[in-house]
């Protein structure tokens, strides 16, 4: 490993209401920001219903310090009897609104998203195909304590050993986590001249 930063945060606990949008405000969206090729990218994975906006904000402080594109990755985990590529509906209402409102935040930090789904059979599964993948410099994490979202121990210990770059590990507190924003309506686009749905759950499913 070329370079690790750790960095532990130990946050209180706080009371917060927690594949690619726009950032919603008054007046319309704005132009989305596009990363620079070969710029900067900061990796931040993550699981389950809810993350930490302690990370994710501490993921956007240093993104933009480095003037770098934030690479949200939610891990779903497919079960064994499933195919890796099989739809996962209830992964996607899941995963689909936290990176909506990973790309809200990011907005108001003025650092460009892009957004990664990445399949495993469990999380580490799913973390070894994402540095894999991906091309990045650094990584965020939360680490699972206190009743908080994240990952446990053993994968901070495993990704430490195995991922190239920095890393740098949060601590949240329990209910330190960002709320999804409301889902939009669907949106309808014209095919073969009659009216059809068409929205963000669909190209997740089928990726």
């Amino acid at each position: 490993m070329s370079a690790i930063l750790i960095g532990v945060i130990v946050v209180p606990v706080v009371a917060l209401a927690a594949l690619i949008v726009r950032r919603r405000t008054e007046g319309g969206p704005p132009a989305k920001l596009v990363s620079e090729p070969g710029a900067r990218r900061t990796l931040f994975p993550f699981v389950s219903s809810a993350l930490s906006r302690r990370a994710l904000d501490a993921a956007l402080r240093l993104a933009r310090a480095e003037s770098a594109t934030l690479v949200p990755v939610f891990l779903a985990r497919v079960p064994l009897h499933l195919p890796l590529d099989a739809q996962l509906p209830r992964q996607a209402a899941i995963a689909i609104p936290l990176q909506e409102a990973i790309e809200q935040r990011a907005g108001a930090y003025g650092v460009p998203v892009d957004c990664r789904l990445e399949r495993g059979r469990t999380y580490r599964h799913a973390l070894r195909q994402t540095i894999s993948d991906e091309r990045f410099d650094r990584i965020v994490i939360a680490a699972a304590v206190d009743g908080a979202h994240g990952f446990l121990p053993d994968d901070v210990a495993w990704l430490l050993a195995h991922a190239p770059g920095e890393i740098l590990v949060v601590r949240p507190g329990a209910e330190d986590q960002l709320v999804p924003i409301a889902p939009r309506p669907p949106r309808r686009t014209m095919v073969n001249g009659r009216r059809a749905s068409r929205n963000r759950r669909d190209v997740l499913r089928s990726s």
